[in-house]
């Protein structure tokens, strides 16, 4: 079971056990999820679902309520992959660790595509929208902790804003992939890597934690 099970799915008309019947209803859901990015949510019919998935209509909604509960079903699994992903604060050379990070992360948006979707839906859908909100809050908590361990240890500017930076964090990230799809133009992980450690970290610190083999 998903870890967002409260994202309110709903109850499935049927749910298949036999070989057949579950290849009808994953063919529907790659159906769904190929013009769901091609044509968008409200754009996107159940019946044009059916077609692309070569069965009849009613066989769409013999496993689904509706193209919301199938768009529902698609992101369960895939909600943690389209967030934020939680940077390495505690390792060595922190930079080229987030560049990776980065790098990964839009790749997996990139290939999912549902993110481009969801702006669509959530602006209509307010049981989706707080699911959001609460798994972007347990993001937002995780790279708050990482900032309270690093300055812990003495680690980042003394005077750093943990809460505003944990926030700048989240929008670079996000707004990041926005920009690139937005402009066509491939994203500078480790520009946006560099913006947030120097966010963090002193100079002499990122210099230390660049040349180190562990952190102590």
């Amino acid at each position: 079971m998903s870890e967002h099970e409260d994202i309110q799915v709903g109850e499935f008309p049927f749910v298949p056990k036999q070989e057949r019947a579950q290849q009808k209803r994953n063919a529907l859901l790659e159906s769904g999820h190929a013009l769901f990015i091609s044509k968008g949510y409200e754009q996107t019919t159940a019946k044009e679902i059916a077609a692309h998935a070569g069965v009849a209509t009613g066989t769409f909604y013999r496993y689904f309520s509706d193209k919301r509960q199938l768009l529902l079903s698609l992101l369960e699994d895939k909600l943690d992959r389209i967030l934020p992903p939680e940077p390495s604060l505690a390792s060595c050379n922190p930079e080229e660790v987030l560049t990776t990070t980065l790098e990964a992360h839009y790749k997996r948006l990139s290939e999912l595509g549902l993110n481009r979707v969801l702006p669509e839906l959530l602006l209509k859908d307010i049981e989706l929208s707080e699911v959001i909100v609460t798994a972007r809050r347990k993001v937002l908590n995780r790279i708050h902790l990482g900032l309270t361990q690093a300055q812990e240890k003495g680690l980042t500017w003394k005077d750093l804003d943990l809460e505003t930076v944990s926030w700048a964090i989240m929008v670079l990230v996000e707004n990041g992939y926005e920009k690139e799809r937005q402009t066509g133009k491939k994203a500078n992980y480790q520009n946006i890597a560099k913006v947030i450690c120097r966010m963090i970290f002193p100079p002499e610190t990122l210099e230390r934690l660049g040349t180190n083999h562990t952190m102590e």
